[in-house]
């Protein structure tokens, strides 16, 4: 790519302006790879392309599942090593989550077993300075030293831990139980908190199989002994070459299908709000009509196209006041089927909730809200498609946060009552 000035340079990227597009920078990986603070140094040919690479379609994934980055383009080989993100202003911090006692952890954490899973998750923040190490700092520190307000604080914290959970399912589905990760902020040009810098092999830790042994990251340059040879650095590139490959199959949204079945037209406004939740989920949908009491030879026709048509499709039945359409589908399908009856007719349009019988078992709930139903839908396919189980992470946390907003203005302080002026 055409650079302009260089903007800052690391250890092992350089950072520049764009020459055409004010608010973006070129950043550029190079062959280097340190430990120790930089105190070890190597270089291994071709090892920026596979940086560039990894973290272009790490941040590529995390783009599809809605969390904010500041990646834009590039990373690919043709890109010469060089990624075009959003111009933001880094925050001096690192912050590491960790799955799984291992690392600096255990060593500070002697009680705690060697491997032994972490939950809840470890979130831990240090100040990024090699001269003392990168020490690990407070996040009431953080507000002290005004290196962050609380509000990011948290914010960091929470975007940190669902690309690590993100990141630890796109890995399990490979068979490779990821350790812990490190990643950075910056806040953009509208003070929006953006995951920031790299997210390549020098900042997690991958253990294939569970087994320490077996490890594909950086920590295999940290455990050589004495100067590295030849040899020892071809195997760290090979590992390299191996985790990139295995990245390129992050990013990948397999097509899906959520079929909403309506026993009848007045159920339209509800199926409205599961279409319109879906979409915000990034589902594709189709709707029919059709009644397992006046027409159950078409309905079973139409599941028969349906299951033909679609390799993965999940059904949303949606009828009132008895579930026989549901109960058909859930017999006459393989797939999975959710039950979403409309409020009540019967009960002067309260949201009632009936009891699902299904013959076949495979229905998965009754449940009233649309959104609800068509968040069961997304995750029933994120179970094997990280895009789709990212978008649920992100939609629950929003849900969190809107509940405790709300409780924290139901719970304020009322204002100051203006003195009355007779």
């Amino acid at each position: 790519m055409k650079k302009g000035r260089e903007v800052a340079r690391g250890k092992t990227k350089a950072l520049y302006e764009h020459p055409e597009q004010p608010g973006l920078y070129i950043v550029a990986s190079g062959d280097d790879i340190t430990a120790g603070d930089g105190a070890r140094h190597s270089v291994i040919p071709g090892k920026g392309r596979l940086a560039a690479k990894t973290t272009a379609r790490v941040f590529r994934l995390l783009n599809l599942c809605g969390l904010p980055t500041h990646f834009v383009s590039g990373g690919e080989d043709d890109d010469d090593n060089e990624m075009v993100v959003r111009a933001c202003r880094m925050i001096p911090l690192e912050v590491v989550v960790r799955g799984v006692a291992a690392g600096s952890y255990a060593k500070r954490h002697p009680g705690a077993p060697r491997g032994s899973l972490l939950l809840p998750r470890v979130i831990e923040f240090f100040f990024k300075d090699d001269a003392n190490h990168d020490p690990q700092i407070t996040q009431e520190e953080i507000v002290a030293k005004g290196i962050a307000s609380a509000e990011e604080v948290s914010t960091m914290a929470e975007i940190a831990r669902l690309t690590f959970e993100i990141l630890s399912h796109a890995w399990r589905r490979r068979n490779v139980l990821m350790v812990d990760l490190k990643v950075e902020f910056g806040r953009s040009q509208e003070e929006r908190l953006l995951l920031a810098d790299v997210i390549d092999n020098d900042a997690w830790r991958l253990w294939p199989q569970g087994r320490e042994e077996l490890m594909l990251d950086k920590q295999m340059f940290r455990n050589i002994v004495g100067t590295p040879t030849a040899e020892d650095l071809t195997r760290v590139k090979q590992a390299y070459e191996n985790v990139c490959d295995q990245v390129a199959t992050f990013p990948v949204m397999q097509a899906a299908m959520v079929a909403i079945i309506m026993g009848s037209e007045r159920d339209r406004s509800h199926v409205e709000r599961i279409e319109q939740a879906l979409q915000k989920l990034g589902l594709g949908f189709v709707h029919r009509v059709a009644s397992a009491l006046k027409t159950p030879g078409y309905l079973l026709q139409l599941v028969q196209q349906l299951d033909a048509t679609f390799a993965r499709l999940v059904y949303i039945g949606v009828a009132g006041r008895n579930n026989s359409l549901t109960g058909t589908l859930d017999a006459a399908t393989t797939n999975p089927v959710i039950a979403c009856p409309p409020p009540s007719q019967e009960f002067g349009g309260m949201d009632v909730l009936s009891s699902l019988h299904s013959p076949g078992g495979i229905a998965s709930a009754t449940i009233l809200e649309p959104e609800n139903a068509a968040l069961a839908a997304a995750k029933l396919l994120g179970v094997d498609d990280t895009v789709f189980y990212g978008r649920v992470l992100l939609t629950q946390a929003n849900y969190r946060a809107q509940v405790m907003n709300a409780d924290v203005s139901l719970n304020a302080a009322p204002p100051p009552q203006r003195p009355v002026v007779a």
